[in-house]
Order: C-alpha cells, then sequence, then structure tokens
C-alpha cells in the first residue's frame, strides 16, 4: 500500500483539523498516512484523533518507504518539510494554510480534491533549484549547510551596520556598508530577496540573485548571475561589527569579522509536486493580489490577418528614424 506524509503545522488548530480531515480521507481511499511522532501526539489530543490509524515516522515507516509528502501549512512549513526530506526523493505536495503561500499548490478550500488528486496520482513532480551555502574564515571551514529560498547575511546588532565586498566568479564587484545581503534562488526571489528590493525570476529561470539590504552605496543594485556562478560575501574587519547568516530563516551560523560566504548551486534539488499548471505569472497576480484591470490580452490567432475589404485599408508606413546631425560650423577666419 502507498504510504503518504503529512506533515503540519500542528500548533495552528486549523493545520490540526487539515492534518486530521487529510489522514482520516487518505485511509478512506487505501492509503497509509504517516506522521511524525509528536505531531501525531498533538493530533490525538483532539476527540476526533484519538482513535486515527496513522503510522509513525522512523518507527514505523522509513522516508525511502513515503511515496508523496503532503505539507499543511505555509512557505515556512514547506521549507521544514524539505529539511526533513532533504537526504530522500520524497516530492512536496504544498496545502497552503498561511498567507501567501508561493510554495503551496492548493488552498485549505481545495483539500479534498486535492487528496483526491493524490489518491489517483494526479500530479507532475518537478525540481526545483537550491544552494549550497560554505563558511570560511581564514582558510578553515566552518559551517556547510544549503537553502531553497535564500542565504541571508544580516547584521548581528541593530545599531551597527556591517562593511562588506561583494564578489561573483572569483572577482570582487563593491564594497559598501550595509544591512546585509540576500543571496537567492529563483524559488527565493519571491520571499526574502523580494522584500529587499530583488527582482521576481521565474521559477524556469535557471539564475541565481544578489540582492543588498540598505546599502550605502551608489552602486548596489540586485545582480542576477548565471546558475553556474559562485556568489561570494566577505565580512570586512575594518570594523568590530558582528554578523550572522540565515539559510532559509531556520539554520543560522553567526559570522565575525573576516568571515566568508560562498553560495553555488547545489547538485541536489529540491522535489515538488504540482497538481496545477497555473503559469507562475498567474500565480504571481493571485498571490499579491495584482491589479490587471484594464487588460486585454493578445489578439486570438484566428483574427490576426487583416480582415478583407471592399475599400482597401490604408495603414501609416513604417518610418525609420535616424540620428540627429547638426550641421557642420563655418570655420572662423583667425585674424593677428
Amino acid at each position: 500500500m502507498r504510504r503518504i506524509l503529512v506533515l503540519a503545522h500542528t500548533g495552528r488548530t486549523d493545520a490540526l483539523q487539515a492534518a486530521l480531515d487529510t489522514c482520516l480521507s487518505l485511509r478512506a481511499s487505501g492509503l497509509i498516512p504517516v506522521m511524525r511522532r509528536l505531531e501525531l501526539q498533538n493530533l490525538r489530543n483532539t476527540i476526533d484523533g484519538e482513535t486515527l490509524e496513522v503510522e509513525i515516522l522512523g518507527e514505523d515507516a522509513e522516508l525511502d518507504q513515503i511515496d508523496l509528502g503532503m505539507v499543511l501549512g505555509g512557505d515556512g512549513t514547506v521549507l521544514r518539510a524539505a529539511e526533513l526530506v532533504r537526504n530522500s526523493a520524497v516530492p512536496l505536495l504544498g496545502v497552503n494554510l498561511g498567507h501567501v503561500g508561493f510554495l503551496a499548490e492548493s488552498e485549505r478550500a481545495d483539500l479534498e480534491q486535492t487528496v483526491e488528486w493524490v489518491v489517483n496520482r494526479e500530479y507532475t513532480v518537478e525540481e526545483r533549484m537550491a544552494i549550497d551555502v560554505q563558511v570560511w574564515l581564514g582558510n578553515r571551514r566552518t559551517a556547510h549547510t544549503w537553502a531553497l529560498n535564500e542565504a541571508a547575511v544580516e547584521k548581528a546588532n541593530r545599531e551597527r551596520m556591517i562593511e562588506v565586498v561583494m564578489e561573483v566568479d572569483g572577482r570582487p564587484i563593491s564594497t559598501f556598508g550595509c544591512d546585509g545581503m540576500v543571496m537567492a534562488t529563483p524559488t527565493g526571489s519571491t520571499a526574502y530577496a523580494f522584500s529587499a528590493g530583488g527582482p521576481v525570476v521565474w521559477p524556469e529561470v535557471e539564475a541565481l540573485v544578489m540582492v543588498p539590504i540598505s546599502a550605502h552605496a551608489l552602486f548596489a543594485k540586485p545582480l542576477v548571475v548565471a546558475p553556474t556562478s559562485t556568489m561570494a560575501l566577505e565580512i570586512l574587519t575594518r570594523t568590530d561589527a558582528q554578523a550572522v547568516l540565515w539559510c532559509d530563516g531556520r539554520r543560522t551560523v553567526d559570522l565575525p569579522p573576516g568571515s566568508r560566504v560562498e553560495v553555488t548551486r547545489s547538485k541536489k534539488p529540491v522535489r515538488l509536486a504540482r497538481v496545477n499548471r497555473t503559469p507562475f505569472s498567474e500565480r504571481l497576480v493571485r498571490k499579491f493580489e495584482l491589479p490587471t484591470r484594464g487588460w486585454r490580452g493578445p489578439v486570438p490567432a484566428q483574427d490576426r490577418e487583416t480582415a478583407t475589404s471592399a475599400i482597401p485599408l490604408v495603414t501609416p508606413a513604417m518610418q525609420v528614424v535616424e540620428p540627429r546631425h547638426y550641421e557642420p560650423r563655418a570655420e572662423t577666419e583667425h585674424r593677428p
């Protein structure tokens, strides 16, 4: 029988109820729900969850026996789930119970339909780029981790900005004082990097993004670099300001002056299950509630040919505008 891992933010009442409904629906459809022990204990504390038939991850079932992971919560819950299944091939399908939920595939109101899609295997799996993050101090590597969204370097003290130099492919770009730097994937471009003023990058685009945070510099623009590039940030020693590294807002490393953070594309992507083929542009408009009133859209293919008429249609000819050239000035006669 197929096993489905159910992961939920069980500190929230709505997530507890969603987890309960999901487990009951999966069991009724002949699938085996699997949960982590702590989350299951929270579910057992509810009246309907006392007799719930659920296997426990790590005791009754292992990750290599899981067919799919259903994540009930916001983007933070999806990031926590991605950390849990990092060393496996389990794809994740998010059901949004939060606010924006860019990583989620469906909403709470569609939970029953989502379970039906899972039961009938009506989903596809796409691979999202992740990043490999290394921290160096001198010639010693002090930390090695990863991120799906971003690696963010921030000042540790509110009253002290940090002095940094940003680097791409082993060459320095600029040095300045700032509150920090976000180094993100396309998936993370709509998260912290977006809030810092970075560009929105479509998930299909293979690129990496560097976004300074509140930089005191004339040139401190977001950079979009090749997926094969190495992004790096060094904390300069000309001040004693401390920094801290956050990866996906979950894993953190202290950065004393002289620290160096290197970010490259990870060899191991994160697998996300898709049940909707909604274009990213439509998801962007819906999640951020962007105004699109007045949009007319492209001309349908069948209407693109010029309509025939008894009266010939006169259209203005195409014009080519040349650069403006000034007439040469007359030479003035110099007299002694």
